[in-house]
């Protein structure tokens, strides 16, 4: 039996992207996080817990991410914000991720060598 996929392979490192990015708009724990992602696009993106919670333990490995357990709606949850380091990383990938959108986006325009878009 063939199981559905819910994102396609490309969007490696999208993720850790919406994750850096949702959190340094506020602290979240982390099935806030896997809900936050379906809703801020509209649904075309969802990662499930079995995706974010590696990406947030590895991110706070690596310095990106800090964390501290609170009671959440009379529940105990790890809280992840971002740190300074996060904050840097998520300003370099949004800036990489912003040239690549606009590259594709001419490429699926038909444009090459800076040539207008072609009419249609």
């Amino acid at each position: 039996m063939k199981t559905k996929r819910t994102n396609p392979d490309f969007l490696n490192g999208v993720p850790e992207l919406l994750i850096l990015n949702l959190l340094a708009r506020r602290p979240r724990y982390g099935y806030e996080l896997v809900q936050a992602i379906r809703q801020s696009t509209n649904g075309t993106l969802e990662f499930g817990e079995g995706c974010v919670y590696p990406i947030l333990h590895r991110l706070e490995a690596e310095g990106q991410l800090d964390s501290k357990r609170q009671m959440v709606g009379g529940r105990s949850r790890v809280v992840y914000r971002v740190t300074v380091q996060g904050k840097k990383q998520l300003a370099s990938t949004t800036m990489t991720w912003r040239r690549i959108v606009e590259a594709i986006g001419h490429a699926l325009q038909g444009r090459e060598n800076g040539e207008p878009a072609l009419a249609r």
